[in-house]
């Protein structure tokens, strides 16, 4: 076993087949996508070729510019509000509660349910006339707080925030708590043993030694922000007015409504450069020797 292990050969033999599958369906799909997106192409016969004008475009478009801060603004959601939750949440979990197993699996279930599925349990929560949240509000005397959630410009954007957050707060937590609980117990005893309370021990000892899981979640979260479709689809379409559109459904719109594919592809490599540029920072800001 140790001599197929050590085969070079036999490596790549085993590697190839899974590296033609990820070039098929990721890099020569990206590539493609590139090469439309120098075109003015709706999606039938020959494009012509513009260079990077729908580029230029893309960045001098006022609609396009407002998608992209919707996506920077879902990204510092999921970093500043979704991750210190999900770290919280880890950490309580990990210093062994009664129940913890119980509570682990509660947390993640929210994970496993279609993002199609909670956009429409939210809607339903977020709906003018019987919702959930505007019942409630009527009920414990907050009737002037009730209002048309999704509906309005002011509203509908951090109405469309909270699912999202809602929903991955128990994926993040599970990978926090499986790096909280590999950090060996003989530390924690010695800070026990020097007097150390929890909180001490959490920030000086089990956080930074999580930096390697929370690095992994810190790009995951910031990834999933700026990819995210489904649910702002489903919730809003990108509406009222365009106040909740992010990058991925003004490319759809763009390219399935306006039949613009050269310009829909231009977004989509947009949105490919951004996951992999913040990729590129986070990982050199955790660098360590």
């Amino acid at each position: 076993m140790n001599s197929v292990f050590s085969n070079k050969t036999a490596i790549s033999i085993f590697v190839l087949p899974t590296l033609l599958i990820f070039c098929g369906i990721v890099l020569v799909p990206i590539f493609i996508s590139s090469y439309y997106s120098l075109l003015d192409w709706n999606g039938v016969g020959k494009g012509a070729f513009i260079g990077f004008r729908n580029y230029v475009e893309m960045f001098t478009d006022t609609r396009a510019l407002h998608a992209m801060k919707n996506s920077l603004l879902f990204a510092a959601a999921s970093v500043f509000i979704q991750l210190p939750i999900s770290l919280v949440l880890a950490l309580v979990l990990a210093s062994a509660v009664k129940g913890e197993g119980f509570y682990r699996t509660v947390y993640f279930i929210p994970v496993l349910i279609s993002t199609v599925v909670i956009a429409q349990l939210w809607s339903k929560i977020y709906n003018a006339d019987y919702g959930l949240l505007n019942t409630l509000l009527k009920d414990i005397g907050l009737s002037g707080w009730v209002q048309d959630w999704l509906g309005q410009k002011k509203t509908a954007l951090i109405a469309s925030f909270i699912p999202t957050l809602w929903q991955y707060i128990g994926y993040h937590m599970l990978l926090m708590y499986a790096g909280a609980k590999s950090v060996s117990q003989d530390i924690f005893e010695a800070a026990k043993i020097d007097g150390a309370s929890r909180v001490r021990t959490a920030i000086a000892i089990t956080i930074p030694l999580m930096r390697p899981i929370l690095k992994v979640c810190l790009v995951f979260s910031v990834i999933g922000a700026f990819k995210v479709f489904d649910l702002v689809y489903v919730l809003t379409g990108g509406g009222p007015l365009f106040a909740t559109e992010v990058p991925s459904t003004l490319m759809y719109t763009t390219i399935f409504d306006t039949y613009r594919y050269g310009y829909g592809s231009a977004l989509s490599v947009f949105i490919i450069l951004e996951c992999l540029v913040f990729t590129v920072v986070i990982n050199t800001f955790f660098k360590t020797e």
